[in-house]
Formats: C-alpha cells, structure tokens, sequence
C-alpha cells in the first residue's frame, strides 16, 4: 500500500516538472519528503537497499506524472482552471502551518527566519509575475550542449522549492521544444535535457543539503517563503460570486487533502 501512495506522490512531482507554474520542490515540501529525498539521492551508496525502497516507486510515479502531464493533466488545468488551481492552492496552503511547526520543533523560533520568509517570498512573486509576462519562444537547431545546459539550469526549479524550472526553460527560450519533446518522446532533445538536469540536480542537491545542516531554520524558512510564492501563479481568475464560492470551496478541499496526505 505504501508502495502505491508513494508511486502517486511521485505523478504528482513529475507533473510539477513540466506544469507552468507548479514545482518539483514544493511538492516534495508538501508532501513531507523533501529532506528524506535529498538523503536518499546524496547518500544512495551508503545504504542502496534502504534507500533504492525509497527511491524506486517516487521514480517509476515521477516518470509517469512527467508523461501524464504533457496530456491530461494540462487539460485539467486548462479545462477546470479554478477548481484545479483551487485545490492546489488549498493543497500548499494547508502544510504551511505543518511545516512551520515542525521546523520549530527542531530549532527554537528567532524574529529573524521571519527575514528569510520574506525576501524568500518576494523572490518567489516576482519569479511569478515574470513567469506570466514571458512569452514562450521556440528555438530551431538545437544542440547537444545547449540543451544540456538548459537541462542543467532547470535542475534549480526542480530541486529549490518555489523556483519554477517554467520560467528558466522560458527564458533559454526552449519550453516549447521540451513540452512537445515530453509529449511525443522526442529523445534528441530528451537526452541531452535529462543529462544536464541530473548533473544540476545533484550539484543543487548538495548545495541544499549543507545549507539545512548548517543554517537549518533560515534555510527552511526561506523555503516556506517560495512556497508561499508558488501560490501566486495558481489564483485563479474570478468573474462572478459563484466561481468566488467554488474557488473557496476547492480551497478548503485542498487544504484537507494536504492534512491527510501529511499524515500518510
């Protein structure tokens, strides 16, 4: 049973690597496993059993989320943007107090971390509002290494919370190659992007890691900062009192599905 609700917690991180707007790292936030994830990947070698057990269904549900996503979670999206975009701002909404609580359970609160939470969350809207102002352009010839190093710079949406790998494949102008290439199966250009985002990935990783060993809240906190930042591009446009009733009514869904889920 576990192996299947990890396997669903894994379409969901997958399809935050290609949905505009959604992110990897904040779903791992959400989702409980953002720490355990980064100990496993960093020190699979030291306990492969363990941490391969870990691994594998994220893995397998990952991979099925990224393909799931290209399709039919874009037409949800784009289908029922407000209830959609309702539940997963409930969704991130509801582990915020979670989060907090737990990171002042492992280090005593400081006025400061609120500092972190802010400028973390100013980044994080502005990020958004970039994202929307962007145009999404479309690159011919690609090359190897060009889409390997688009691939490496994507790796920091995927693996810093809040960050949107959307906005920095928008601005290396190759979103539109990598969503059709996701999409079709494309490997030319799936390849050199999966290379870069392994090497990025792991190199981010690290970064991440000592920042939480050695400034745990702050880092944390500013975490929860581009959490809460993410929120942003998923309000959901409003035109009357119904859809308003709607989006409150899938907020408050989400937020109950984000209890649930933290206590699998």
């Amino acid at each position: 049973m576990n192996f299947v609700k990890d396997c669903l917690k894994g379409i969901a991180i997958g399809a935050g690597a290609i949905l505009p707007g959604i992110s990897s790292g904040v779903l791992c936030v959400i989702f409980g496993i953002y720490e355990k994830l980064l100990d496993a990947i960093l020190n699979f070698f030291k306990d492969m059993k363990k941490h391969l057990k870990f691994l594998m269904p994220l893995v397998i549900g990952g991979g099925i989320g990224i393909i799931l996503s290209s399709n039919l979670l874009i037409y949800f999206f784009h289908t029922y943007p407000i209830h959609t975009n309702s539940i997963f701002i409930g969704l991130i909404l509801g582990t915020i107090p979670i989060l907090i609580k737990e990171v002042n359970q492992k280090e005593k609160f400081k006025k400061s971390n609120l500092l972190f939470l802010g400028i973390a969350l100013f980044i994080g809207v502005m990020s958004v509002l970039g994202e929307k102002i962007l145009p999404v352009h479309t690159i011919e010839n690609l090359d190897f290494i060009y889409l390997m190093a688009s691939g490496f710079f994507m790796s920091v949406g995927v693996v810093v919370p809040g960050v949107s790998s959307t906005i920095i494949l928008m601005l290396l102008g190759v979103y539109a190659v990598y969503l059709q290439s996701v999409s079709n199966l494309y490997l030319p250009v799936l390849i050199p992007m999966a290379i870069g985002l392994l090497l990025g990935s792991f190199l981010f990783m690290k970064i991440i890691k000592w920042l939480l060993n050695q400034f745990y809240a702050p880092t944390f906190y500013s975490i929860i900062g581009f959490t809460l930042g993410s929120v942003f591009v998923l309000m959901p446009e409003l035109s009357n009192g119904i859809e308003l009733l709607l989006s409150v009514f899938c907020v408050i869904l989400g937020w109950q599905v984000a209890k649930l889920i933290v206590n699998i």
